[in-house]
């Protein structure tokens, strides 16, 4: 493929960013006479497409949350010493109590009581 093909085959191009981005890398790679990546890298360590996106799709929140790090934790434990400060109530009320508190909030708000 020369400029000139490179350049009239894009210029027509409809597709969308990802639709298009890897035949678009692989038409550059010919371009410029460079390796594509099955070629310089066949096993994919270091020259391939989405690598980092494989990685990406295992961190969701909730295998964060699973995991439970203790920096979550932590930012948990002060998101919840700060709601109890900001409503006044007490941290060491039991779990009872503090939905019977935010129902009745709920209720309040939505002008049910």
């Amino acid at each position: 493929m020369n400029a000139a093909e490179f350049i009239a085959k894009w210029r027509r191009a409809a597709l969308g960013e990802r639709q298009a981005a890897q035949q678009h890398f692989l038409d550059l790679c010919e371009l410029l006479r460079h390796p594509k990546p099955a070629e310089a890298d066949p096993v994919g360590e270091s020259f391939c497409f989405e690598r980092g996106a494989a990685r990406l799709m295992v961190r969701t929140l909730t295998n964060l949350y699973n995991q439970r790090p203790a920096w979550l934790a932590l930012a948990h434990q002060k998101l919840d010493a700060a709601v109890f400060a900001a409503y006044g109530w007490d941290p060491a009320m039991s779990d009872d109590a503090l939905l019977e508190r935010l129902l009745a909030l709920n209720l309040d708000r939505a002008g049910g009581n």
